[in-house]
């Protein structure tokens, strides 16, 4: 659900002056497209323990990426004493997306000093005349921090660092080689793809894939004259369409295919805002995502100065899981933890890390040096138990039902979702929920929905219903 959900990026609040810039008028209120942001993120300056061709080329494990995914599975399996290379074009660069995240996942994680803001409640604007309050804190990732600490832990555990692009990938039945563009080939037990979506070494389903849907948003941190949002509440959602009021094309395709504004205010004159297509089969237009973020900005009387940052987020949703198991092991956008309802996935990739970092150790850390088919089923099934399978084929419901969905049937879906017990709709949100618990807030949801809304779920549900009851006996006999 916007970047919230999945990627955003301001800097501090308070920035330096060399991060300023003169202000640009525009002649036309609220729109702000030609501006061009004058933020740019600084690499970390670390010593990395660099891998060199003389050292021994033969690791335990072998990382692709060094995002989020990586650098954290990194630091994590190497506390155990396993030996991990990690490859990737540019260790050190900033990570291009940025993450906001409920404030009790980062907590959980012991990851709350890496939250550079955060806002004690968040608010849902349904219309003009509704607005649902979460008494749930939300906060900002300071992606720096967050990467400080990996790679700190990285390096204090013996990581190694390689700087290049991971070119192929060959198997024999105890080893895996990976070979990188400057011509280096690097050995290990296990290899591990944290390269993104859009990664190759992974193998899936490429029919099933066509089944995914598309999460697509345009954001801007900015300087603005003023805005209309409260500091104490960061805007999850706000479905109001009334800024479409003069423009009949896009309000027309906006009740067919809606999107909403996400907005994390900073100051009176700091806020983030992106405009968000929660998930669109085939993918919604960019230009159509930035025409509705000019009219809303208009509507609002939000007058953009300067564009400190901007970003494109378009994150693949639901879909088949990669298969399982397979020789090279996925973590991060490849594995299939993205929330197929949401777009969330950074907490559930913090959290999962360990899961998998442990099944690692026990197979590479012991003297029975565990390799081959048998470390391949347990790291596999230690990201994606079958109760964890079965539980993500009802989120991917949940996509399939708000594909189906225009504005008035989105709009009743999210007020009785948000009027369930904070413990469903808090778990749903997280990924936490057992198949049985999710069973029983879809009884809840159809219980506390408005008839129109019911009347959704009864006539175009039943086929998504169906591929769900379908997808979980295969995997249940699978």
């Amino acid at each position: 659900m916007g970047t919230g959900f999945m990627s955003f990026s301001p800097p501090p609040p308070s920035l330096p002056k060399t991060h300023q810039r003169v202000y640009n008028n525009t002649s036309k209120f609220g729109n702000f497209l030609h501006l061009k942001p004058s933020h740019q993120s600084q690499a970390l300056d670390f010593d990395l323990p660099w891998f060199h061709p003389s050292d021994r080329t033969t690791f335990d494990v072998l990382i692709i990426g060094a995002g989020p995914a990586g650098i954290r599975l990194a630091e994590q399996v190497s506390l155990s004493g396993v030996k991990v290379c990690c490859v990737d074009p540019d260790p050190l660069h900033m990570w291009p997306n940025n993450y906001g995240v409920w404030v009790d996942e980062f907590e959980s994680l012991g990851l709350q000093d890496c939250l550079d803001k955060t806002w004690p409640m968040a608010c849902v604007y349904l219309s003009d005349t509704k607005t649902k309050y979460l008494d749930r804190s939300y906060g900002r990732v300071g992606r720096r921090r967050l990467k400080e600490k990996l790679v700190q832990g990285c390096v204090s555990s013996g990581v190694r660092f390689h700087k290049a692009k991971a070119w192929e990938i060959h198997h024999q039945e105890f080893q895996s080689s990976v070979l990188c563009d400057d011509g280096v080939e690097l050995k290990g037990s296990l290899v591990v793809d944290a390269s993104g979506f859009a990664s190759t070494f992974t193998a899936r389903d490429e029919v099933k894939r066509k089944n995914q849907g598309f999460q697509i948003a345009h954001g801007v941190l900015a300087e603005v004259d003023e805005h209309p949002f409260d500091l104490d509440k960061m805007v999850l959602m706000d479905w109001r369409d009334s800024h479409l009021g003069n423009e009949p094309y896009l309000r027309g395709s906006n009740s067919r295919l809606p999107t909403f504004l996400y907005a994390m205010p900073f100051s009176s004159n700091l806020i983030f805002l992106e405009e968000t297509s929660l998930v669109s089969r085939p993918v919604l237009s960019y230009t159509e995502v930035k025409m509705r973020m000019v009219a809303r900005l208009r509507h609002l009387g939000i007058r953009v100065r300067s564009v400190l940052e901007d970003e494109k987020c378009l994150i693949p949703m639901g879909g088949p899981l990669p298969r399982i198991p397979q020789e090279v092991m996925a973590i991060g956008g490849t594995s299939g933890v993205v929330h197929p309802s949401t777009g969330y996935m950074v907490a559930r990739t913090m959290a999962v890390a360990p899961v998998v970092a442990a099944a690692i150790a026990e197979c590479l850390g012991s003297t029975r040096m565990i390799r081959g088919k048998a470390l391949h089923d347990k790291v596999w099934n230690s990201m994606w138990p079958i109760e964890k399978r079965l539980a993500r084929e009802f989120y991917t419901f949940g996509m399939e039902t708000l594909l189906k969905l225009d504005l008035d049937g989105t709009r009743s879906f999210f007020d009785a979702f948000f009027d369930l017990k904070p413990y469903y709709w808090q778990g749903f949100l997280s990924s936490r929920l057992t198949l049985e618990e999710l069973l029983w807030l879809g009884i809840a949801l159809f219980g506390s929905a408005s008839n129109p809304s019911r009347l959704d779920i009864v006539t175009k549900c039943p086929l998504p219903l169906a591929k769900m009851m379908g997808n979980v006996a295969l995997e249940c006999i699978g």
